[in-house]
């Protein structure tokens, strides 16, 4: 499918990049454009990647809060077919690397390539939505595993949920100093395995817990009104969307070795078969042992034993600590280019660069902290995250951009097939995006009625 292409390639409406040379070669071994570094990872470093930013606790801690909502038929199907359609996209986003001659080094720029101002635009907000959205989450994630290795240790200790989000935000801000993904690789690598030795933990203590707990009183039919179990639906949707979230598939294929498309094709697939491992088992597991009362974030929900809980919530944080550095490169990105110049990094001051990249992650990273530390409402800033990010970037745009861009299989059945399939995903996502951001927003104005900002959970 990715590799007989009619050509059909549309020209670019945008402005060419600052950084872009005037200048290039077409085909997957043109020069380089200036300012830009060949990529240096293998597949394996894309995997890596690709593995750190889907497959976090953050993302797939919510399933079986997810498969609670739905019941076991359609959480079911909503978990494999979420996982069979974003793998799909990816390699859809993956195959659109230099579609028209020319490299798409960032997602808005891709979107640039085939839209011309409005995708650039569009992808642009999209981006930064699931970059805060999925950051806010990440934090207040991380703040809560914490907290509990600490209470594990000091049963009465005085420092609360607001506390660990600070420290952990100050940690982030150490690491956002690193200039690039690809400076971030060995940190993924360790998030990788420590994605496993999460899942794997929790697995085994959700069923170590099941075991103990009387299964009679456990309940898996769907709880509340009519009403009330239909925007449950909805939230749970939204869960779903954010489990798969991956904003940042051509960032992470720029890093690639040539051939680009050939080694992100094996680094897409590789992740999903740790995703599909990980996600499956866990969201069943953890739903069959809690049933209808399951938290939202899974290890809420385990008590015993204590040991193995605190493990997993260190596997938590450390894989954590890497997915959110990647979702804040968007974020840096768009400063750098414009406050990181040519005419800037080559000023006379040598740490000028440096102090403005200090500058504009701190107050990003305030920002976070702060909206982490005043709302926790974890499953909340999920649900809508993946309803208004991450649905628009990994369901709806990948599915259509292959369609505009013309890279249709020649094969006629085949094409018509990638067509309806294409229509199919973008039309079914998009309606998953909005009931996903009315069940969230729902939830949300709840949860304030009866919140104090700032307090400790």
């Amino acid at each position: 499918m990715f590799s007989e292409y009619s050509s059909q390639p549309l020209e670019s409406s945008l402005p060419p990049s600052p950084t872009a040379a005037t200048a290039e070669k077409r085909g997957e071994d043109s020069v380089e454009e200036a300012g830009e570094v060949d990529g240096r990872g293998t597949w394996k470093h894309a995997a890596f990647h690709v593995a750190t930013t889907i497959a976090t606790p953050a993302a797939y801690a919510p399933l079986p809060f997810a498969l609670a909502s739905l019941g076991w038929p359609l959480g079911v199907s909503s978990l494999v077919s979420g996982t069979l359609a974003t793998w799909y996209s990816s390699l859809l986003i993956a195959s659109l690397w230099r579609w028209n001659g020319k490299k798409q080094i960032t997602y808005r720029k891709l979107a640039g390539s085939i839209f011309g101002f409005r995708g650039y635009y569009s992808i642009a907000f999209f981006q930064q939505v699931a970059s805060l959205g999925n950051n806010i989450a990440i934090q207040i994630a991380a703040g809560s595993s914490l907290k509990a290795v600490y209470k594990h240790f000091r049963e009465d200790g005085a420092l609360t949920l607001q506390h660990f989000i600070i420290f952990f935000g100050a940690f982030e801000l150490v690491l956002s100093q690193l200039p690039d993904i690809h400076s971030l690789r060995w940190v993924n690598s360790l998030c990788t395995f420590s994605t496993i030795g999460f899942a794997a933990t929790t697995i085994g203590v959700a069923i170590y817990n099941g075991k103990k707990i009387d299964r009679n009183t456990v309940s898996y039919s769907l709880q509340g009104s009519s009403s009330l179990k239909i925007f449950k639906a909805f939230n749970a949707l939204g869960v779903v969307a954010f489990s798969f979230g991956d904003a940042m598939l051509p960032e992470i294929q720029n890093t690639v070795r040539e051939p680009a498309r050939k080694n992100m094709y094996k680094g897409v697939t590789a992740a999903y078969a740790i995703i599909i491992v990980s996600y499956w088992i866990l969201a069943f597991c953890g739903y069959w042992a809690f049933g209808s009362e399951v938290q939202a974030y899974i290890v809420s929900s385990l008590s015993v034993p204590e040991w193995t809980i605190v493990m997993a919530n260190l596997f938590a944080v450390i894989q954590i600590s890497g997915c959110y550095q990647i979702y804040c490169r968007p974020t840096y990105a768009y400063f750098e280019e414009r406050f990181l110049s040519n005419k800037a990094n080559n000023s006379n001051v040598p740490l000028r660069k440096h102090f403005i990249r200090l500058t504009f992650t701190s107050i990003y990273m305030v920002l976070i902290t702060l909206i982490a530390s005043a709302m926790p409402f974890f499953g909340d800033f999920v649900s809508i995250c993946g309803a208004i990010g991450f649905t628009p970037l990994d369901f709806v745009f990948p599915a259509i951009a292959y369609l505009k861009a013309g890279r249709m299989p020649k094969n006629t059945k085949l094409r018509h097939s990638v067509q309806l399939l294409n229509i199919a995903i973008a039309t079914w996502f998009s309606a998953v995006a909005v009931l996903g951001c009315i069940g969230a927003v729902k939830f949300i104005i709840e949860d304030i009625k009866t919140y104090k900002f700032f307090h400790d959970m």
